[in-house]
């Protein structure tokens, strides 16, 4: 604060006093005004002021802005206004426009500005957590400016922010909301601050991964229409790059989300030959990058192969193949097409092998590669597209011997075309070998150094390949042709070019360095070479010359006299010095384009004067040089011994490699032998495990057996108390009659009652009979249900029976079929193998007790099925008795249900007839009251009751004598 503060002080062309006041003045209301309304028409102003008064608004309003944000979280108005003054404060961007020569000096001090202020802001990191929470608001005026202050803030000092994010519980994951937010400002600037937060941090970036950003990113990028997208399409495929560029977890995760299939629509680009906008050839170039960025060199060997079999598997190979092959495609996106090609298949023999088989829509179709090399010699085209070419043409031959096979055999007499029709890649290669072009004499020699490429028998065989020269002079051999051309004195470029791919082709091959030296021009041309005192531009050839002629020597067999190692080794020493001759090979490593091409396998290289290494010669290099270096010093006598103990070594491999074969062929005996016995032991295991399943199978069958005798019992048991129930039921006739009889009385009695009123206690005592036999009624009920429970128990146990008997003869069954497969499969084991004697002896003796256990298990189940079968015929008999006592119970129900219906009727009778002796007493009283009024003498109510009481067994007398007398 206080360097800020003398920043101010230090300038001279700063606000008015005035303003300055005013400045100050709001910040006080911000500060003091309790009123909400005040501080936020405050925070207004301090905005409208803080774009042009940038540094004088953040010296003084900065702690108060901060302090609004923690305190006026309700009002989403404040906090915006707040928020967008910060943001003017912190940012860089300035919307006025500035003359050219203030350009730069503005721009710097807003820069220093910016970061100045970023640094006051996050020197409170919970600042930056606040702001983090701000964003987790809805609102639009709340997130979009927390969105454009937290980016500036990135940008202003990326890895501190990046840092205190980090620590932040939940921070990044606040941020990828953003993505889903459906307000697309808010969306796209989100996208924006993920990839300033992304930018160079491995660990956010793993975070960013597994929060699900790649498969968001993919629907954004197919929703604004893929490549034809905008802008917003650009942003989302920087922010996968940084997501996936050299973080190995990311690119795992990438290729097993199967992320890569969704890739292949990106390219579908149609034929049409307009329609290539700039924003488009801008997103397909970032969409190639992508692809590359999964497949390059710099990825580890297994990551990189998965990616490159997944993206053949979904056609997305194919796919960048149609655009190589399609017309009216930029330039830059068709050299871009080319690297992307070259690294999908670099090193991969399924792409490659698809690659080799792609032709071009020509007439007649030509192979791809024929294509490309066509562009490659052609001086005409563009040099960018050039080296695309030769990078694909390397690519295509790394570590694909058949490949290498399949070009060096079009250089061969026996397959040349003898119509000349159709152009081959080894004749263009030719072409572009011996051109005026310098340039094509060295993208043609480093591609046909790359066809010899770790592969000797190529190497022998582009030994064989002869040229014409001109017309009656006899043909060339392609390695004479190369010194030759080497020995005319060409460019520097076109020299190199050659000396590269002749250091390839002799090392490694004694065969090719004993031609070489069979020229007797050769030897003496590179002696010249390096003993001269030349300038700078030609010590890189002289050490070229030198490691070819170290080269001569190391890889020499010494089947030429006159050019032995020992020879040239005095050669050397006579006529260019030892010592001048490793510092003459020691130009090659300290060339300053050599460390540059060391690093990448792809030929990238500004213009063509720095196109000098290739990436595979710089290792070529680097492996012989110090080689080279040692056999230089070696004496003779120590080449002897060195000689002698190549050739011990070499008896010591011959028999180290015979009995090799020997132990080899052992191992595979003893490998067969070893099969045999597992498969023995396992039948044997297989056997005894058959055996055990019988046993316990037997014993399951006993204990079966067992309970079926309990089981029986307890039928037996459940027969006698059917008896029982049986002798219940004869006694309910008796009771049948003696209700019929309590009936007819009860009809008699009833009777009575309607002509005497003297029944009315027989009456009671016939309903009190009725009772009883309402009780005994109950009691037959009661045996009635008991027998039922009993008939449905005895259904219930004989069903059970029935189910273990069947289950037991399915048992049985699957016994019988067990026995079948073990006696077939002892019989197979006794035919294909021969077991030792003891074997064959345990298998019998098992064999015969699962025997003997199986007969008597048969002779048990017989004994099973004997009492099954009594089972069954008491079963039927038990049947027949369940079935008359159903019809009894059914005809006793019936007559049941007839007393019943009988016991009502009379029921109902007694209550009418009680009704009536009510109304007759009613009758006698009224009478003897009219009896009274009249003066007739009337018995007292307590000597009648005491004549009633007297004469209760006799009939009582009839009311109508009274009625008569009177």
């Amino acid at each position: 604060m206080n360097f800020l503060r003398g920043v101010m002080g230090g300038q001279s062309a700063g606000p008015q006093h005035t303003e300055a006041e005013t400045i100050q003045k709001l910040c006080d209301r911000v500060a003091s005004s309790t009123l909400l309304d005040d501080r936020r028409n405050a925070v207004r102003a301090l905005k409208s002021l803080s774009k042009k008064y940038r540094l004088e608004v953040g010296i003084q309003a900065m702690e108060h802005l901060i302090h609004v944000l923690q305190t006026d979280r309700s009002d989403s108005e404040i906090i915006g206004y707040a928020l967008d003054t910060l943001y003017n404060i912190i940012s860089n961007e300035e919307e006025e426009e500035v003359d050219d020569v203030e350009e730069e000096n503005s721009t710097r001090q807003s820069e220093d500005l910016g970061s100045q202020f970023t640094e006051i802001f996050i020197k409170q990191q919970e600042n930056v957590t606040l702001l983090l929470s701000l964003l987790e608001e809805f609102d639009f005026h709340v997130r979009w400016p927390g969105v454009k202050l937290l980016t500036s803030l990135l940008k202003q000092l990326g890895p501190q922010v990046q840092q205190i994010i980090l620590v932040s519980p939940m921070g990044v994951s606040r941020l990828m909301d953003l993505l889903a937010d459906s307000r697309e400002v808010i969306r796209n600037d989100g996208v924006l601050l993920l990839q300033a937060l992304t930018r160079s941090n491995g660990a956010i970036q793993k975070i960013v991964a597994f929060e699900n950003a790649f498969e968001r990113l993919l629907d954004i990028i197919s929703e604004e229409g893929n490549s034809d997208g905008g802008i917003v399409v650009e942003d989302c495929l920087i922010l996968l790059q940084n997501l996936l560029k050299n973080n190995n977890s990311n690119q795992n995760f990438f290729k097993e989300g199967s992320y890569i299939q969704r890739m292949k629509p990106w390219f579908e680009v149609g034929d049409e030959n307009s329609g290539w906008s700039a924003q488009k050839v801008t997103n397909l170039h970032l969409m190639l990058q992508l692809v590359r960025v999964l497949v390059s060199p710099t990825n580890p060997p297994g990551a990189t192969s998965s990616c490159q079999k997944a993206m053949f598997q979904c056609g997305l190979l194919q796919q960048l193949c149609t655009i190589l092959m399609a017309t009216g495609v930029p330039a830059d996106i068709l050299t871009e097409t080319i690297n992307t090609v070259s690294e999908v298949i670099r090193g991969c023999q399924v792409n490659q092998d698809y690659f080799a088989s792609v032709n071009a829509p020509s007439n007649p179709p030509r192979p791809a590669i024929v294509v490309l090399l066509m562009s490659m010699v052609n001086e005409r085209q563009p040099f960018v597209l050039r080296c695309a070419v030769l990078y694909c043409f390397q690519c295509f031959l790394y570590k694909n011997q058949k490949g290498q096979g399949e070009i060096v055999s079009t250089l061969l007499p026996s397959t040349i075309d003898a119509t000349g029709n159709s152009v081959s890649a080894g004749q263009l290669l030719c072409g572009g070998l011996f051109s005026t072009d310098s340039l094509s004499n060295w993208c043609a020699a480093v591609a046909l150094a790359h066809a010899l490429q770790e592969n000797a028998t190529q190497k022998e065989q582009l030994l064989r390949v002869q040229l014409a020269t001109s017309i009656g002079n006899p043909p060339v051999s392609l390695l004479q042709q190369c010194t030759n051309i080497l020995s005319q004195g060409s460019k520097i470029q076109t020299r190199v070019g050659l000396l590269m791919l002749l250091c390839t082709w002799l090392s490694n091959c004694p065969i090719a360095v004993t031609h070489f030296l069979h020229n007797s021009a050769n030897v003496p041309f590179l002696t010249g070479q390096i003993a001269e005192n030349l300038g700078e531009e030609e010590q890189l050839v002289q050490g070229l010359c030198a490691l070819l002629l170290g080269i001569s020597i190391y890889f020499n067999d010494n089947s030429l006299e006159s050019y032995m190692k020992e020879k040239l080794k005095q050669l050397i020493e006579k006529r260019i010095g030892k010592e001048n001759f490793i510092e003459k090979l020691g130009f090659i490593s300290k060339h300053e384009l050599y460390s540059r091409a060391s690093q990448k396998p792809q030929p990238n290289f500004p213009s063509p004067e720095y196109m000098i290494f290739d990436h595979e010669f710089t290792k070529l290099v680097k492996e012989l040089e110090g080689v080279i270096t040692k056999a230089i010093y070696k004496s003779s006598e120590e080449d002897k011994k060195e000689e002698e103990v190549k050739k011990t070594l070499e008896q010591h491999d011959n028999i180290v490699t015979h009995y090799k074969n020997m132990i080899r062929e052992q191992d595979l005996q003893l490998e067969e032998l070893r099969q045999q016995v597992s498969t023995l032991k396992c039948q044997n295991e297989q056997l005894q495990t058959a055996v055990t399943q019988q046993v316990s199978q037997i014993q399951q069958h006993k204990d079966q057996y067992n309970l079926l005798k309990i089981q029986l019992g307890k039928d037996n048991q459940h027969q006698g108390s059917y008896s029982e129930g049986a002798q219940m039921n004869g006694i309910q006739p008796e009771e049948i009659g003696r209700l019929r009889e309590e009936i007819e009385e009860l009809k008699r009695n009833q009777e009575l009652l309607q002509s005497q009123l003297t029944e009315k206690d027989s009456m009671i005592e016939n309903m009190k009979s009725s009772q009883t036999s309402g009780t005994n009624e109950q009691s037959s009920a009661i045996v009635s249900a008991r027998d039922s429970e009993q008939v449905a128990e005895l259904k219930q146990e004989l069903a059970t029976l029935k189910s273990q008997l069947n289950s037991q003869s399915v048992e049985i069954t699957k016994l019988q079929t067990e026995k079948q497969e073990l006696l077939q499969k002892t019989e197979a084991f006794a035919k294909s193998v021969e077991v030792q004697g003891e074997t064959e002896t345990i298998i019998a003796t098992k064999t015969t007790d699962v025997e003997g256990r199986l007969s008597a298990l048969l002779q048990e189940t017989k004994e099973l099925k004997n009492e099954i079968k009594a089972l069954s015929e008491e079963r039927t008999a038990i049947k027949e008795q369940l079935d008359s006592s159903n019809s009894t119970i059914a005809i006793l129900q019936t007559e049941k249900d007839k007393l019943e219906l009988e016991i009502t009727d009379s029921k109902k009778e007694q209550d009418d007839l009680l009704v009536l002796l009510a109304d007759q007493d009613q009758k006698i009283l009224s009478l003897k009251n009219k009896l009274k009024d009249l003066g007739h003498p009337v018995e007292e109510e307590d000597e009648l009751e005491s004549g009633d009481q007297e004469d209760e067994d006799d009939e009582s007398e009839d009311p109508g004598k009274d009625l008569d007398h009177i």
